[in-house]
């Protein structure tokens, strides 16, 4: 597997496009569109939010029921949520109008949204959108980037990533290089309990619908799972894979080495795109990682690291570079796991150096200096070892900082 420059456009048969129109931003793109050649087999998973939003309702739909798709239209600025059957009406209007200019059925036209709960978005911002995004879809890299920069809401850098690998050919004969990659958004409301915000991610391998969806749900645990900026999950949480089969790769229709090397690319952009929107958090200057090593189980593991990297205390200590460690010690104590807080040991490390926090039930002595030095890095690493069994997992996070509270204070205006 390699990793190469690109995103939603780096697979065959996959264009994209982007417009200003205007939904609620003035002086710039606010709407993407990616568009298919051919149906393609899809896969999702989506908010567990009992509020969910009119497309999530929408492409839970399609997802589960027709399992094919050929285009996805986004809007940033408004959501789309808490609008009753105005915003599901606009979902079909909108994928009745995007099916006819493609020349697709509406039921292979899925929808996203995000932004601001509660308002109707205006329907022909929307199909004049769609119109103008028709016009100009495109397969080049500079489309994908373009795109994933159109959904941006108050992100500061746009998200996207690509790779390639080998698979049997159709033909029988030697291998063809089979590519991947995806495009996602979201900076605050980020405590996903499925997935992300908003993300889509092509591939032009020839897979079976049922592997497909079952590799997405593999690879989201450990990926959007175990971010977390501000332990809000989102109304509108979509997360979209689509696999057009145009490769040429001889299709994967089982479980076996080749089914592997999919889902170890899956993994690696869902990876990728996951801990760029933790680092990229509203206000963030420091990017979180939490590992948590020699849990007794999978499940605790998880628990012990998303507490920690969730904690709104341990967040404001690394924003002020303060190695106040015993904020630690408090988040892993109340995520539920039993564990002898003296057979514990926390870490900070960075790039060349660490220092142990705590360890046989004491907090250690430690540089401070060292430590201002290690919190000042942009990357900000916690070990956690509990020294109980051999499971392990990694939540990532931000800092909390005085933007976090001024962008949300006057989020609508």
């Amino acid at each position: 597997m390699r990793k190469i420059t690109g995103g939603v456009t780096a697979a065959k048969g996959f264009r994209s496009a982007c417009c200003a129109a205007g939904i609620k931003y003035q002086g710039r793109k606010d709407m993407a569109m990616i568009a298919c050649d051919v149906p393609c087999a899809v896969a999702g998973t989506f908010t567990r939010n009992l509020v969910k939003a009119a497309p999530v309702t929408w492409d839970m739909g399609i997802v589960y029921g027709e399992k094919t798709a050929q285009a996805v239209v986004v809007n940033a600025g408004i959501a789309n949520a808490a609008t009753g059957p105005k915003g599901m009406q606009l979902c079909e209007e909108t994928a009745a109008f995007t099916g006819k200019a493609l020349g697709i059925p509406a039921r292979s036209v899925l929808l996203g949204s995000t932004g601001v709960i509660g308002p109707n978005i205006p329907l022909d911002r929307i199909t004049a959108g769609v119109a103008m995004m028709k016009e100009s879809l495109s397969g080049t890299l500079e489309a994908g980037t373009a795109a994933s920069k159109a959904i941006m809401t108050t992100d500061t850098v746009n998200k996207e990533f690509a790779v390639e690998f080998e698979l049997p050919a159709a033909s029988g004969e030697g291998t063809v290089t089979v590519r991947l990659g995806g495009m996602s958004k979201g900076s605050g409301m980020i405590h996903p309990n499925m997935c992300t915000m908003l993300g889509y991610i092509t591939t032009d391998c020839a897979i079976d619908q049922a592997l497909l969806q079952k590799a997405l749900s593999r690879v989201v645990p450990d990926t959007f799972n175990m971010i977390t900026v501000d332990g809000d999950t989102s109304t509108n949480d979509t997360l979209l894979l689509f696999a057009d089969g145009l490769a040429g790769n001889q299709p994967i229709q089982a479980e076996g080495p080749e089914y592997e090397a999919f889902c170890e690319a899956l993994f690696s952009v869902c990876h990728d795109l996951a801990v760029t929107m933790a680092g990229d958090g509203e206000g963030a200057t420091h990017l979180m990682e939490v590992h948590v090593i020699h849990a007794d189980t999978k499940e605790n593991a998880c628990a012990l690291a998303k507490s920690v990297a969730g904690s709104s205390l341990v967040k404001a200590m690394v924003y002020g570079r303060d190695a106040n460690c015993g904020r630690i010690l408090c988040a892993l104590g109340y995520a539920g796991p039993v564990f002898d807080p003296a057979q514990v040991e926390v870490f900070l490390e960075g790039e060349n150096d660490r220092i142990c926090f705590y360890t046989d039930g004491f907090i250690q002595p430690f540089d401070e200096e060292k430590a201002l030095a290690l919190l000042s890095e942009k990357a900000v690493r916690f070990t956690c070892d509990m020294h109980m069994g051999e499971a392990e997992a990694t939540a990532w996070g931000c800092d909390l900082t005085y933007d976090y509270v001024k962008i949300n204070g006057d989020y609508r205006s």
